[in-house]
C-alpha cells in the first residue's frame, strides 16, 4: 500500500498577512520570499518523498492564496472521510479549493458541526501504541488562545485551534481517546511544530516541551514516559518536530525514515538512530524562516488512497 501526501505548488508563495512571528522581521515588516530558492527546496522535498515510495499529489497554485503551500492545515482524514478545517480569516479562501480537490481523490469531504477555529492535522495528531494495535492509539489535540490578529499599533500572534472543538473531534474518532494539550508559545502556533510521532508503530514522540503549558508538559511526561524524545531549545526552535516519517522496504525489511528540517544537532540525529529510525535532513529554510513551516507543514498526510 502506498502512502499518499498532498503538496501545494509554491509558484505564488509569499507572505501576505504575517500571522505568526516567523513571517515578520524585528521591525514588524513582512519578510520577502525568494521564489527561486523556495522552488528549489520544494522540488527537492517532492523528489525525496517520491524516491521513498510516497505518492505525491500536487495542488495547483492560486495567486491570491499563497498559504496553499502549507496544506497540513486543510483538515484531517478519518477513515474514508476528510474533515475540513475552519481556517483563520487570512486563509479562509483555501477551504473550498481543498473541498473540490480532495473530493476528486475519492474521499467524502465533510464540514465540522462547529464554526470554531480549527486547523486540521496540524493540531490533531494521532500517536500509535507500541503493540501496533490501532484501537490503542491516542489522538493529541493541541490548542491555545485565538486572538484577533491586529491590535492598533502591534501584531498579536495567537494560536489556531479553539479548545471547544475537542468535543466534536471526540465524537468523530470515538472510541479512541483524545488528549488535549495547551500551547503557550506563539512561535509554535500549531501542535505539529512541537510534536512528531515516529517509530515502527508511530509510538515514539519528538516533543519540544517549552512550547506547552506546565500542565500539558506534565501530562505528556506521565502518558508517554520513555517514549518521549525531548528536544533541546536549539532543536525545538529549528522546528525539529515539524518532521514526517515514511516507511521504506530495504532488502525485504521495513525501515522508517524521518524527513526533518536540516540544521539540527548531531545529538538529536544520534538519538533518533538509537530508536531504530533513520533521520533524513532536508533544506526547507525558505519556508521555515519566512512562513513558519517546515517539512510537516508543507504536506497533508492522506494515508493509503
Amino acid at each position: 500500500m502506498s502512502q499518499t501526501v498532498l503538496l501545494g505548488d509554491p509558484a505564488f508563495f509569499q507572505i501576505q498577512t504575517g500571522l505568526n512571528p516567523h513571517t515578520r522581521d524585528r521591525w514588524g515588516r513582512l519578510k520577502r520570499v525568494d521564489p527561486d530558492r523556495a522552488r528549489l527546496q520544494w522540488e527537492n522535498l517532492k523528489a525525496v518523498l517520491e524516491r521513498h515510495g510516497v505518492t505525491v499529489r500536487t495542488r495547483p497554485p492560486f495567486e491570491d492564496l499563497p498559504g496553499l503551500v502549507f496544506p497540513a492545515n486543510a483538515g484531517f482524514r478519518w477513515g474514508q472521510r476528510f474533515y475540513l478545517s475552519n481556517l483563520n480569516p487570512g486563509r479562509a479562501g483555501e477551504r473550498e479549493i481543498y473541498r473540490r480537490f480532495i473530493a476528486s481523490l475519492g474521499l467524502e469531504v465533510m464540514d465540522l458541526p462547529t464554526t470554531l477555529p480549527f486547523e486540521g492535522e496540524a493540531d490533531f495528531i494521532p500517536v500509535g501504541h507500541p503493540s501496533g494495535d490501532p484501537s490503542k492509539k491516542v489522538v493529541l489535540f493541541t490548542h491555545g488562545k485565538v486572538f484577533s490578529p491586529y491590535r492598533r499599533f502591534r501584531w498579536i500572534f495567537g494560536f489556531r485551534s479553539d479548545f471547544r472543538v475537542s468535543e466534536e473531534l471526540r465524537r468523530i474518532v470515538r472510541p479512541l481517546e483524545v488528549m488535549t494539550l495547551e500551547l503557550r508559545d506563539p512561535a509554535h502556533y500549531h501542535g505539529d511544530t512541537a510534536l512528531c510521532p515516529f517509530g515502527p508503530n508511530g509510538e515514539l514522540l519528538l516533543v519540544y516541551l517549552n512550547a506547552f503549558t506546565p500542565p500539558a508538559q506534565t501530562a505528556l511526561r506521565v502518558r508517554f514516559g520513555s517514549r518521549l524524545v525531548l528536544l533541546s531549545e536549539e532543536d525545538g526552535r529549528r522546528f525539529a518536530a515539524n518532521s514526517f516519517q515514511v516507511t521504506i522496504v530495504y532488502y525485504g525489511k521495513k525501515a522508517q525514515v524521518l524527513l526533518m528540517p536540516d540544521g539540527l544537532t548531531q545529538g538529536l540525529y544520534q538519538e533518533i538512530r538509537a530508536r531504530g529510525v533513520i533521520p533524513f535532513p532536508l533544506e526547507v529554510s525558505e519556508f521555515l524562516e519566512k512562513g513558519g513551516g517546515a517539512v510537516k507543514c508543507m504536506l497533508l498526510d492522506l494515508g493509503d488512497l
